[in-house]
């Protein structure tokens, strides 16, 4: 290895928001075709509000815009399907 893996002063637990947002978004959106209705819901605010935290820092320049981004439009999609599934089953 050649490079350092000892954190910097320009590491930020900011960087990670985006692809947290992006993997739990997944989550959210397959696991609405599941029927895995209380993880999804969880999964799904989750990667809302991880994924709109990402691309406030994103823009401020820690971390990566476009799984920000990405993991925001997921979870909306999940907890929205699993939201119609709920009012459809009502």
């Amino acid at each position: 290895m050649a490079g350092s893996t000892t954190s910097t002063a320009t590491d930020s637990p900011a960087t990670a928001l985006g692809p947290t947002a992006l993997v739990l978004g997944a989550f959210s959106a397959a696991g609405t075709w599941a029927f895995l209705i209380p993880w999804t819901v969880l999964a799904g605010a989750l990667a809302i509000t991880f994924g709109a935290m990402g691309m406030h820092y994103a823009r401020k320049g820690m971390g990566r815009l476009w799984t920000a981004a990405a993991g925001t439009t997921l979870g909306a999609v999940g907890l929205f399907g699993t939201v119609v599934l709920l009012w459809a089953m009502y």
